[in-house]
């Protein structure tokens, strides 16, 4: 079972050494494809640090990040392909070999999990607690003292009828058959930030592919996200998810579309009993 595993990168040198770590230190090795859109911050340097384990590297000008997945999806060789961002990383050592796990089952074709959103704290970034300077501090090092439980993104077992009613899965979490990419697409470049969410409705509710819920925290995420940055963007955001459902041919109820982000409310008071590290 091979997974390949895409990157895509744009001026992230403050949190792109993570991403790589939580890769080097899986117990499961991967094609890692890294796609980068012509960063000028640093980003190339550490990319060129870590060259011997990148599977495939392209850098050059792109349509932004969906566009750069299409192609690492693209560009991927392995039975199974997941996405890292360059602000994620993942939960623990074992998530891929989790994910292989999973896929040795021929019939499944995708699978999820949990997601934790988490900033960085002072200590973390090298400062200690008087704000001086930590020379003690590890740059690589994901240990969960670095870092703070924002939200808990708690996916539950998988019904596609539960999009009706503004579910989804992180997309994080989410690990796909290279096949199933081949034979239904890729991300639709005119869904924006909704894109992802469009995948999801296509594969898991429009062609009905069989997917398994990992009830386990597998990816961390720092928090931020363009869709969620103001109300502007919200509002925009749910007019995007529910032109996923029309280029879909699908019709979500009256109330879908509100649903969805008040979903999200009560993973702000939520914390998981275990995560990884």
């Amino acid at each position: 079972m091979k997974i390949s595993i895409i990157t895509s990168t744009f001026n992230a040198a403050a949190t792109l050494r993570h991403c790589f770590f939580s890769l080097a230190e899986q117990s499961v090795s991967c094609e890692h494809i890294v796609i980068d859109g012509g960063s000028t911050d640093g980003t190339l340097e550490i990319i060129n640090e870590h060259c011997s384990r990148i599977g495939q590297f392209v850098s050059e000008n792109d349509r932004g990040l969906y566009d750069a997945l299409n192609k690492g999806i693209r560009l991927a060789t392995g039975d199974v392909v997941g996405i890292l961002h360059a602000d994620d990383f993942y939960a623990d050592a074992e998530v891929l070999s989790r994910i292989a796990e999973v896929f040795e089952d021929p019939s499944v074709e995708a699978c999820y999990g949990d997601l934790l959103y988490v900033v960085e704290s002072e200590i973390g970034r090298g400062r200690d607690r008087e704000g001086e300077e930590n020379t003690n501090s590890q740059p690589d090092s994901l240990a969960p003292s670095r870092f703070t439980i924002k939200r808990y993104w708690k996916s539950g077992s998988y019904d596609p009828r539960k999009f009706y009613w503004g579910w989804m899965p992180p997309h994080p979490t989410f690990f796909v058959r290279k096949s199933v990419y081949e034979k239904y697409g890729l991300f639709n470049l005119g869904l924006g930030t909704a894109a992802d969410y469009e995948l999801m409705l296509r594969l898991l509710v429009k062609q009905q592919i069989s997917c398994k819920y990992i009830p386990e925290v597998l990816v961390k995420m720092r928090v931020g996200g363009v869709s969620n940055a103001s109300l502007g963007n919200r509002v925009k955001a749910n007019r995007m998810d529910r032109k996923a459902w029309d280029v879909n041919g699908l019709k979500p109820y009256p109330w879908t579309a509100a649903l969805k982000p008040l979903r999200k409310i009560s993973q702000w008071f939520r914390r998981p009993r275990e995560v990884g590290r």
